[in-house]
C-alpha cells in the first residue's frame, strides 16, 4: 500500500507490539514518534531499535488532544474476542476486544484538538474473525465507529446476505475506508496467515487507491479496477449520501 508524501509523514502506534507497523513506516520514509504498549518485553525491543520513539503507556492514560499530532495512526486492537479460536465476546462485550474504541476515542480528540487536520490516516490490523464475530455485527460496528470520527451522525448498512467480503470500499463525502485481507504466504513468511487490514481516509476519497492500487508480491491476488467497477453494481446507500462496496472473488 502507498500513502502520498509519505517521507515527510509522522506515524503513532496503538497496541503496538514489537514495532511492527513503526518498522514499516521506517521502510516506506514514516517517522515513528510515539507508541501505546503496555508489555515490557516489546517494550525493550522497540526502545532498541526506535530509540527516538516515545512510549506513551496504556491507551486508556492516552489523552489524543495532549500528545503529539500525527499524520498516520495505526492499530492492531486486541483480537481474541473476535477470534475463532476464542471465546468471542465480541467487540463491545470483549473485555479486550473492546479496547478498539479506546483508538477510536483517541483519533478522534486529536482531531478536535487540531481542526480535523490530525491524523489524516488510520489503519487498523485484525483478525478475519471480525467479519463474523455477533453475526457480522462487531464489523459493522468497526466500520461505523471509524466513519463516525469524519461524519458523527452516518449509519453503516450491516452485513450483506452471506456475509462481509473479504474486500470492500465506503466512500463518503469528503472521506473513505477500505479493507481487504491479506495472507502473510504471499509476503515472504513461510505460513498461511489471514488478517484483515484497513485503511481510513479522513481527508479524501482515495482510500481505495491506497489499499488496491499498490503493487503486491508474486501470487498475491488483489482486486484491480475492473473489479472495482463491478463492485460499483452493488451499492448500499448510507445516509450520507456516499456509496457502499463490497466484493470478494479474487481478494
Amino acid at each position: 500500500m502507498t500513502i502520498w508524501g509519505c517521507e515527510k509523514m509522522k506515524l503513532g502506534s496503538l497496541f503496538d507490539g514489537s514495532g511492527g507497523f513503526p518498522l514499516a513506516g521506517v521502510i516506506n520514509g514514516i517517522t515513528p514518534v510515539w507508541a501505546s504498549e503496555i508489555e515490557p518485553f516489546p517494550i525493550r525491543v522497540t526502545k532498541l531499535r526506535f530509540p527516538d520513539m516515545k512510549h506513551l503507556g496504556s491507551v486508556t492514560d492516552i489523552n489524543g488532544a495532549e500528545i503529539e499530532p500525527v499524520d498516520i495512526i495505526t492499530f492492531g486492537s486486541p483480537c481474541q474476542d473476535l477470534s475463532v479460536a476464542g471465546a468471542r465476546a465480541g467487540i463491545h462485550e470483549g473485555q479486550r476486544s473492546n479496547l478498539f474504541f479506546e483508538a477510536v476515542r483517541i483519533i478522534k480528540e486529536m482531531r478536535d484538538a487540531t481542526a480535523d487536520n490530525y491524523p489524516r490516516f488510520a489503519v487498523w490490523e485484525n483478525v478475519p474473525g471480525a467479519f463474523s464475530s455477533n453475526k457480522g455485527a462487531d464489523f459493522q460496528s468497526v466500520l461505523e465507529a471509524l466513519c463516525r470520527i469524519k461524519k458523527p451522525k452516518v449509519s453503516i448498512p450491516g452485513s450483506p446476505r452471506g456475509g462481509w467480503k473479504p474486500a470492500g470500499l465506503i466512500v463518503g463525502d469528503g472521506y473513505s475506508i477500505a479493507w481487504r485481507v491479506y495472507d502473510a504466504q504471499y509476503w515472504g513468511v513461510p505460513q498461511r496467515r489471514k488478517r484483515i487490514y484497513l485503511i481510513a481516509d479522513f481527508g479524501s476519497e482515495r482510500a481505495g487507491e491506497i489499499l488496491f492500487e499498490s503493487e503486491g508480491m508474486s501470487g498475491d491476488p488483489k482486486p484491480g479496477r475492473a473489479e472495482r467497477e463491478r463492485a460499483s453494481r452493488y451499492v448500499a446507500g448510507c445516509p450520507d449520501g456516499g456509496r457502499f462496496f463490497l466484493w470478494g472473488d479474487g481478494c
